[in-house]
């Protein structure tokens, strides 16, 4: 892969986790622009020398399973993620923005790879979800359960 690969795939990480972030900070979220954007960044660059250790070991005796480094981020995110969420009696915050982080990881393991229609479409959806599906949950709540009597 040369550097010019390399360099595109990161950046198109920093720009698809971005769009992601900036909708959480607009909204005032713990995890918002800065930390979507290192959670796809990070996620990019641990693909990428994942594969990257795969290319060097590939044909030798060693076994190299290029997914292991994959599966493990997403684990890890989770934890990310957990910090995100907030109990305050019966309510619970921040499952949103901890799902947007795993959604943001799993972007940047797709450009990682060069997955770039699925990437692209995913972070599509992504932000689609938190902006447009936000202001119809907001009208629906808004309306409530109609009362009878």
């Amino acid at each position: 892969m040369s550097n010019y690969q390399i360099l595109a795939r990161l950046l198109l990480a920093t720009i698809l986790g971005g769009c992601i972030g900036f909708e959480r900070e607009f909204r005032g979220r713990a995890a918002g622009f800065r930390t979507h954007i290192l959670v796809c960044v990070a996620s990019t660059l641990m693909m990428l020398t994942s594969m990257y250790i795969f290319e060097i070991y590939k044909g030798t005796a060693t076994h190299v399973d290029p997914g292991r480094i994959a599966a493990q981020v997403v684990t890890g995110i989770g934890f990310l993620g957990a910090g995100t969420i907030l109990r305050s009696g019966a309510t619970v915050k921040g499952l949103t923005t901890a799902a947007s982080l795993w959604a943001v990881a799993g972007i940047g393991l797709a450009v990682g790879c060069g997955f770039y229609f699925a990437s692209l479409i995913t972070a599509f959806l992504v932000f689609i979800t938190l902006v447009v599906f936000s202001k119809m949950e907001q009208a629906f709540a808004l309306k409530g359960p109609k009362k009878e009597g």
